[in-house]
C-alpha cells in the first residue's frame, strides 16, 4: 500500500491538490501536526476540489505519534538525498510503502532524516531553484511507485464520459 506522509504542511492549497491525487490514486494521506492551516478551511476544499470526502487521510498530533501507529518501508523526500527517487523499487505491493515529505518551507528535520540516511532520496533537479513545489513532487512519487506496480486499479480511460467517447462524438 502506498501512503503519503506530509511533515508539518504549511500551504493550504498544496495539501489540498496533494489530497486530490490521493483521492484519484488510492493512496492514504498522513497529515502530521502542527497543520499551517484548518482542514475545514474555504481554500483547502477549493484546492481539493470537492474531493476532499474521497480522500483517506489521518491526522496525527506529532511525529513520534505517527510512527507508534505505522511500520513499513519509510522513504524521505529531501534535497538532502543523494540517490535518485528511481533508484529504489516500490514494486511490492504487500508492503507499506511510505513517502515523507517535509514542511515547504523548511522540509524534514535533519535529526529526522540522519537515521534514515540510506532511505532519503531526491528527485534532481537543476541548480536554478532550491526544490520542487511540494504537491509536485507528491505526484511524481505516487505515479513513480504506481508504475512500478502496473498502475494496478487505476482506469486507463474516461470513466465519466467511456472509453469510446471520442469515438463516438
Amino acid at each position: 500500500m502506498i501512503n503519503v506522509v506530509l511533515y508539518e504542511p504549511e500551504i493550504p492549497m498544496n495539501t489540498g491538490n496533494i489530497m486530490r491525487t490521493c483521492a484519484g490514486t488510492d493512496v492514504t494521506l498522513h497529515l502530521i501536526k502542527p497543520l499551517g492551516f484548518s482542514l475545514d478551511e474555504k481554500s483547502i476544499k477549493r484546492s481539493g476540489a470537492n474531493y476532499i470526502d474521497k480522500c483517506n487521510y489521518i491526522v496525527y498530533e506529532n511525529y513520534e505519534d505517527f510512527l507508534s501507529k505505522n511500520n513499513g518501508v519509510f522513504y524521505f523526500l529531501t534535497r538532502y538525498g543523494n540517490k535518485s527517487y528511481t533508484e529504489f523499487d516500490y514494486s511490492d505491493k504487500t508492503q507499506n510503502i511510505y513517502f515523507i515529505f517535509g514542511k515547504e518551507s523548511t522540509g524534514i528535520p535533519l535529526e529526522i532524516l540522519k537515521p534514515h540516511f540510506e532511505t532519503c532520496l531526491r528527485i534532481p533537479i537543476n541548480n536554478k531553484i532550491r526544490a520542487l513545489n511540494l504537491s509536485n513532487t507528491v505526484a511524481i512519487m505516487i505515479f513513480e511507485a504506481l508504475r512500478q506496480q502496473h498502475f494496478d486499479g487505476l482506469d486507463f480511460y474516461d470513466t465519466f464520459k467511456g472509453k469510446d467517447h471520442i469515438i463516438n462524438d
